[in-house]
């Protein structure tokens, strides 16, 4: 049997988690608000209108933060169209995905369903056809308590305390000549340095986000993080990053090794930003807010009548290996918590997502959603310098993938210690040999297993299939910890010192 190894020592912590990067994301787009977080005349809906039935599934994935109201969308919003009676809020085309918004659902509700789903919203303002006026105005909106205009205006539409929202997107994409008022660099630069400015004027407690490019793979990519950064360096702190992944070649063995992409993205991001500190001489320092990202290819080319509401778009029905890449992708980014402060799976609820949902039905758990949960629930504190030592294979389009890619985490008290580990591998089992060298009296609490599914296999409103289990505890002798991973295989180990 082939063997891969890693040694722990509780004193080696690479990075404080932040709980932010446990986020998702809803838009204005498909069904991820109508017809998924909100929909009044559903069963379970609340006094709000907001699915009780998905709400619960949200606090299952313990999402800290959620991102709002896009993506795409927001370059062509006029937040103030939802707001306010919703009997005086006015139908639009919605531009970005060819669509009418009837802005049932805006600002406020979504402040008060993320409470009830105990999360926060992370705000995105539209750097596309409007700027640093409308965003401005919003921040006084959410955030300033009496005595102001916009203020005074968020009091009259009943809600007497500001919503205090911390964390504020510029803009989104604006790369991409997709983008609603699509913009070159320097323009966005500028734009979006301005905006962070007097967004902070107005309350200085928030924090922004700066639009990386859309995607490694633009022509844009690189030149556009340097020069936005250059302009706007020290009004912002944190640059986005986006990434989806897809296996249109069915190639499974590529497929799960395509997080070293998302690795090197990071890498290279990280990079620019040391640049263009180390170029002003700034003791500031620029995290990252991966707040995009997932695997999504299967819903690609599905049509949408033109102008209809909510219509189902881009519902990708996830499968086994998807599964075990969304698993992948988020312990590379863990891997990078150092500078990984934030981050988004993109979507939360049927929008590639997942939860799903049946207008008026059944809500239900994809593949993707449970190694999301696991490591949401399992993977905070710190992460612990793990590095492994595995036998590596060859993919048609990858040199030395590791069979075996794992991190651990550590508790904040260290009285609970989690392995979280994939084996790629297709065909073999592995011997997983930890060393805890320095963490004294610890027992196996469980190990949660995900393995023997037909990669292709999903999860549907009727059937579900694809769920972790309760495996057999790994072996403990004193110090060194022994577990045989099967191939194709999602792993939660959980340890905690023995009381």
């Amino acid at each position: 049997m082939k063997k891969a190894k890693m040694s722990l020592v509780s004193e080696f912590t690479s990075a404080k988690i932040d709980e932010r990067i446990y986020g998702s994301f809803i838009e204005h787009l498909g069904r991820a608000v109508y017809g998924g977080i909100y929909e009044p005349d559903h069963p379970t809906a609340d006094e709000d209108g907001f699915r009780a039935d998905v709400i619960e599934k949200v606090k299952k994935l313990n999402v800290p933060i959620v991102r709002y109201p896009g993506g795409n969308f927001v370059s062509g919003y006029n937040w103030e169209d939802g707001v306010g009676p919703v009997e005086l809020r006015p139908k639009k085309l919605e531009l970005a995905w060819g669509v009418t918004e009837p802005n049932l659902f805006g600002t406020n509700e979504f402040v008060k369903w993320c409470k009830k789903a105990n999360s926060a919203p992370m705000m995105a303002v539209n750097l596309g056809l409007r700027g640093p006026e409308e965003a401005r105005n919003l921040v006084e909106y959410c955030n300033h308590r009496s005595g102001s205009y916009w203020s005074d205006l968020r009091r009259s539409h009943g809600y007497e305390n500001p919503h205090d929202i911390k964390l504020w997107c510029l803009g989104n994409e604006m790369d991409g000549d997709w983008q609603i008022g699509h913009k070159t660099a320097y323009e966005y630069g500028r734009t979006a340095s301005e905006a962070a400015k007097v967004m902070k004027w107005t309350d200085p407690s928030i924090e922004t986000v700066l639009c990386g490019s859309a995607s490694r793979d633009m022509a844009t990519f690189g030149e556009w993080e340097t020069t936005t950064l250059d302009l706007a360096y020290d009004k912002v702190d944190y640059l986005s990053l986006h990434i989806y992944f897809g296996n249109h070649d069915n190639d499974t063995p590529s497929f799960l090794a395509k997080n070293l992409k998302m690795d090197e993205f990071i890498h290279s991001v990280i990079c620019i930003c040391d640049y263009i500190k180390a170029k002003k001489r700034s003791k500031h320092n620029i995290n990252l807010s991966f707040d995009e990202w997932n695997v999504w290819y299967h819903s690609n080319g599905d049509y949408v009548e033109k102008w209809s509401t909510a219509p189902h778009q881009l519902e990708d029905i996830y499968n086994f290996e998807d599964a075990l890449l969304v698993a992948l992708m988020l312990m590379t980014l863990l891997k990078h918590a150092d500078r990984v402060k934030i981050a988004c799976l993109a979507q939360l609820v049927n929008v590639i997502a997942p939860i799903m949902t049946e207008n008026g039905g059944a809500c239900w758990e994809q593949t993707i959603f449970y190694p999301f949960m696991h490591l949401s629930n399992y993977g905070r504190g710190y992460t612990l310098d793990s590095r492994v030592v595995s036998p590596k294979h060859d993919t048609k389009e990858f040199t030395d993938v590791p069979d075996i890619e794992s991190i651990a985490t550590m508790s904040e008290d260290k009285e609970n210690l989690t392995i979280f580990a994939v084996n790629r591998n297709m065909e073999e089992n592995i011997l997983f040999d930890v060393s805890l060298l320095d963490f004294e009296d610890f027992e196996v609490l469980e190990h949660i297993e995900m393995s023997g599914f037909d990669i292709k296999a999903g999860n549907s409103a009727v059937s579900s299939p694809v769920k972790p289990f309760k495996a057999e505890k790994p072996t403990l002798d004193g110090k060194e910890l022994s577990v045989n991973l099967k191939p194709l295989s999602w792993n939660v180990i959980r340890l905690a010192k023995k009381k």
